[in-house]
């Protein structure tokens, strides 16, 4: 039977490999376009802003990896990008004061391994990259300070002072290593992380001087030390002192979410608490004159919300001073992005907070990201009295950015619903229209494969929901749609639940359609960039009325006339994941569902999940203080109801959703009762499987979904799914 059910595998595998013929024009998309796909991130524009330096992230398809370098574009586009760096893994490049260096971290190979990044410096005039740092962990995150002369970054160490394991060791001891891993604290192991979390090692901050010449090999000092980890660095604008980002609580689970801005001298020191909230401080930012912080801050509420939606903060730098949010009336996610599933693979996206002036000199504003309604654009928050207004406008999501010195032109990589990504340089000082400000790009990365491609543009949906709530989403017809036919449909639902789908690029949905099927993505309550009260509104009821806004959705889809209502499939990720089961439970009106990295038994997951629920954030209490809460909201505990064919797709190593807690149990739940069920499983993926997991099996989860889809609602059979 194993024999058997490998060669049908093998022989699935190559009909799907397998290349249709050429026709003219366009084609539909494809899941192995991905190996083809080209990501920018990471976008520094120059000191003076008339150059771009981006990471360019693409698949090695033989290796099955990802690879990034260093890619240099003119800010006005009057050359195509050209390729800076020679390392396969470059990545956060940052410019010096002057634009006569880059900074940034590479990972080269030794023996066949990747070795921890280091940083490297290139000089803009010519020259190889040279290694600034040979430290046995990664150096990450580099930051110059103001005059150019040091390079602050983060790397982790274990404490200077003698562990208690090795204060309690024999003598006898002496020459053996123990593998015997001793817990003591309730977040013992993290998504991506292959082991345990490491607590004996932190991340600390370490100072290097810039060389002065080849000859010249400084060597880096380490300001930090503790338990504790710093983060988020920013250099006082005089160079005495490095502000940070820490949760300096050892067990810190056991309060609502919290970080507070330290700083500490550049030369090491004794550190100083500057700014503190009632919940976590990121993003920090000291204004070019020195005077002023401004930060990003979610309070957590009180009581504790399973929802809190981020502000823009400011104080100034003087000792003593206290924070002033400056959105506290702006109800949208300041810093917010839209989810899809093709933010670039190892490269990082920051979104910096961008001092400008006005005609007085001064600096009375601050331009930041911001998501509303499925979009993310720019907006510029005045100092004053935090009014805000649109920089940009349009349905996009401003993934990253960053800006000139004087912060007259800024540099963006913008995705869309039918474009993963492209660079685009924004002049601050221009009477463009906000809507226009993003509609040009200065990069075309995936023009040629595009050109060759037929895609479809998705049509806005609106409707309200049973309580009179209005909803947001969308509809991905295939590309040659015709309405006097019935087509299947799937609903994909997002994850998190605190996310949002939106306008972005999803390589799954333009997947889905090129394979015959309508697509509906919305964003329910619990959603994200729709206000702080329409994503907490899902506390202690979720799974729950997010529910039903999705078939109110389908409703109005049914309504249309182009959908078959016998032939609905539905699937999501994570929270998607929970809610794909929750929905089974609930009614037989779909025929197919793929349940991705799931949840079926809050009770267990309370107890499993590589981060704790002890605050009441989704959950008034424990689970044995309140076991129907946990039963009730569970979907195994209605599997009983499911008549819908179920896939789960799962990562091996997925601990935020871990497997025995979600589509383990349907599995067996489903098999018991002879429902059509089949577990999918991903060696080596964690919970980022759909985003950055592995090229090969990012297309193969694709093939599971559709072709589960294409069995139940196409009538495709399909001799892997069945039993043998």
């Amino acid at each position: 039977m194993v024999a058997r059910r490998a060669f049908l595998i093998v022989v699935a595998l190559m009909l799907w490999c397998t290349p249709s013929p050429r026709a003219a024009g366009p084609r539909p998309i494809t899941e192995t376009d991905l190996f083809k796909f080209t990501w920018i991130a990471d976008p520094q524009i120059s000191p003076d802003g008339r150059t771009v330096v981006f990471v360019h992230v693409t698949v090695n398809q033989k290796e099955n990896r990802y690879e990034t370098s260093l890619f240099t574009v003119p800010a006005d586009g009057s050359q195509p990008p050209r390729r800076l760096t020679s390392g396969i893994r470059d990545t956060t490049p940052r410019w010096s004061p002057d634009g006569a260096m880059l900074a940034f971290a590479r990972s080269i190979e030794k023996e066949g391994k990747p070795q921890p990044a280091q940083i490297y410096l290139l000089h803009m005039d010519g020259g190889e990259a040279r290694a600034l740092t040979d430290l046995p962990t990664a150096a990450a995150s580099p930051v110059w300070s103001w005059d150019g002369t040091r390079i602050a970054f983060t790397s982790s160490t274990a404490d200077r002072h003698e562990s208690q394991a090795a204060k309690a060791a024999s003598p006898a001891d002496a020459g053996h290593k123990s593998d015997v891993k001793v817990i003591t604290r309730a977040v013992y192991r993290a998504n991506g992380n292959p082991g345990w979390v490491d607590s004996d090692h932190h991340a600390h901050i370490f100072v290097v001087r810039a060389p002065a010449n080849a000859a010249d090999k400084p060597i880096p000092e380490q300001v930090t030390d503790g338990e504790f980890d710093e983060r988020g660095l920013e250099w006082a604008r005089d160079g005495s002192r490095i502000y940070f980002t820490s949760t300096r609580v050892a067990e810190p689970y056991y309060e609502p979410q919290d970080s507070d801005l330290y700083s500490v001298p550049a030369g090491g020191g004794a550190m100083t608490k500057v700014a503190s909230i009632e919940g976590t401080i990121g993003d920090v930012s000291v204004s070019p004159d020195g005077r002023q912080i401004a930060f990003v801050g979610t309070l957590h509420g009180n009581p504790v919300r399973s929802y809190s939606q981020p502000d823009l903060w400011i104080m100034d730098a003087a000792p003593g001073s206290a924070p002033r949010n400056l959105t506290v009336k702006y109800d949208y996610q300041v810093m917010g992005g839209i989810g899809g599933d093709q933010a670039a693979p190892r490269g990082q996206n920051p979104k910096p907070i961008v001092w400008t002036r006005g005609p007085a000199g001064q600096y009375d504003s601050l331009v930041i990201v911001s998501a509303e309604h499925g979009s993310a654009n720019l907006v510029r928050v005045a100092i004053a009295d935090g009014s805000v207004s649109p920089v940009s406008q349009g349905a996009h999501d401003v993934v990253s950015y960053s800006a000139s010195r004087d912060a007259s032109r800024i540099a963006a990589t913008v995705s869309t619903q039918t474009s993963i990504g492209d660079l685009s340089v924004l002049d601050l000082g221009a009477k463009a229209r906000p809507d226009e400000a993003l509609s040009k790009p200065i990069t075309h990365v995936n023009a040629d494969l595009f050109s060759d491609i037929r895609q479809s543009e998705p049509e806005d949906l609106s409707y309200r929901s049973f309580d009179g709530k209005t909803i947001q989403g969308w509809i991905l017809k295939p590309p040659d749609f015709d309405a006097s036919k019935k087509y299947p449909m799937i609903l994909e639902i997002h994850g998190g639940p605190h996310s949002a789908y939106g306008n972005t690029y999803t390589h799954e949905f333009q997947w889905m359609a090129a394979k015959g099927y309508v697509v509906l993505f919305v964003n329910p309550r619990g959603s994200t960039s729709y206000g702080q009260d329409f994503g907490n509104i899902i506390q202690y009821h979720y799974p729950g009325d997010d529910y039903r806004d999705l078939m109110a959705g389908v409703d109005e889809m049914i309504k249309k006339g182009y959908v078959d209502p016998n032939r609905l499939g539905v699937t999501g990720g994570s929270g998607g994941g929970l809610l794909t089961d929750w929905t089974i439970t609930q009614t037989q009106r779909f025929k197919a569902a793929v349940a991705q990295r799931d949840i079926a038994d809050w009770y267990g997951f309370w107890f499993t999940a590589d981060f704790t629920l002890f605050q009441p954030t989704w959950f008034h209490k424990a689970p044995w203080e309140d076991p129907q809460d946990f039963a009730a909201r569970s979907p195994i505990t209605h599997v009983a109801n499911v008549t819908t064919p179920l896939m789960l797709v799962l990562g091996d190593a997925d601990y935020r959703t871990p497997p025995a807690d979600g589509g383990e149990m349907m599995f067996r739940a489903l098999k018991y009762r002879k429902i059509p069920t089949v577990m999918v499983r991903f060696p080596r993926e964690n919970h980022e499987l759909s985003r950055s997991g592995e090229p090969w099996h990012r297309i193969e989860r694709l093939r599971h979904i559709v072709g589960w889809m294409d069995e139940w609602l196409m009538g495709k059979k399909n001799e892997v799914y069945q039993t043998q």
